[in-house]
C-alpha cells in the first residue's frame, strides 16, 4: 500500500477568505507523478487562471525527478486542470469578478494513486481581517489549553 501525499498551502487560509472549494485532477507527466508520490512539490506561491476556457494551474512547483532521464519536466509550468464543464463555466463567471481568485489549498494522492488539487474560489482579506484571524487562533489556542488541564 502505498502511502498519501498531503502538500499544503498554508498561507491561503491566512491571505484569503475561502467561498467555493472544488477538488481538480491534474494533467501530468510520468516523472512529474514520481516527483509528488515523493512528496517533491509546493504549491505555495501558485494561483489559477483561465487560458481559452481551460482552467491551469500557474507557478507550481514540482522537483524534477531524481531518476528521470532526457524525458523530464519543467519545474515551473503551467499544468492543466480537470473540472466538469459546468465547474468551469461557474468558475469563469465568478472570477470575472473583481477581487475574486482562484487559488490552490492542497496537493493530494487518492486511493487509487492519482494526483488532486482542490482548489478555491477566494477573496482577498485586508490586515485588519488578518488580524482578527490571528486572534480567534489565539482565543482557540488558550480554550484548548484550560480544557486540556481540567
Amino acid at each position: 500500500m502505498q502511502k498519501t501525499v498531503n502538500i499544503l498551502n498554508k498561507r491561503a487560509k491566512f491571505d484569503y477568505e475561502i467561498l467555493d472549494k472544488y477538488t481538480a485532477g491534474i494533467v501530468l507527466t510520468g516523472t512529474e507523478i514520481k516527483s509528488i508520490r515523493l512528496g517533491k512539490a509546493s504549491i505555495a506561491e501558485s494561483f489559477c487562471e483561465f487560458h481559452d476556457g481551460e482552467l491551469f494551474v500557474i507557478n507550481s512547483h514540482i522537483e524534477e525527478y531524481l531518476y528521470g532521464t532526457h524525458y523530464n519536466h519543467k519545474a515551473k509550468s503551467e499544468r492543466k486542470l480537470l473540472l466538469n464543464k459546468r465547474e468551469l463555466k461557474k468558475l469563469d463567471k465568478d472570477s470575472d469578478n473583481k477581487g475574486l481568485t482562484i487559488v490552490p489549498l492542497r496537493l493530494f494522492t487518492n486511493e487509487k494513486g492519482l494526483a488532486k488539487l482542490d482548489i478555491a474560489l477566494c477573496r482577498g482579506k485586508k490586515n485588519y481581517d488578518k488580524r482578527e484571524s490571528l486572534k480567534e487562533q489565539d482565543t482557540k489556542r488558550d480554550i484548548d489549553r484550560i480544557k486540556k488541564s481540567f
